[in-house]
């Protein structure tokens, strides 16, 4: 059973939207949607203070490495 069933109505009615949109919605995207106080909103902000936040590297550096692992990892994203 995928987890977008048991989003609220709203949250649910997004997800439907982004699959209309863009044809595929990935799990990590369902799941940071899910009990947003308690992961989500969290893991979000943690996210964006490691490729945004001050580093040696750029932010573009920063999603080069990103996009390696993925293609090593063989993740979608």
């Amino acid at each position: 059973m995928r987890l977008e069933l048991y989003h609220d109505a709203e949250t649910a009615e997004q997800i439907r939207e982004l699959q209309e949109r863009d044809g595929y919605v990935s799990d990590i995207s369902v799941a940071l949607r899910y009990r947003p106080d308690l992961f989500g909103r969290p893991f979000s902000e943690l996210l964006q203070e490691v490729m945004k936040g001050p580093s040696e590297w750029t932010e573009a550096e920063r999603e080069l490495f990103a996009a390696f692992v993925s293609l090593r990892e063989q993740c979608p994203f």
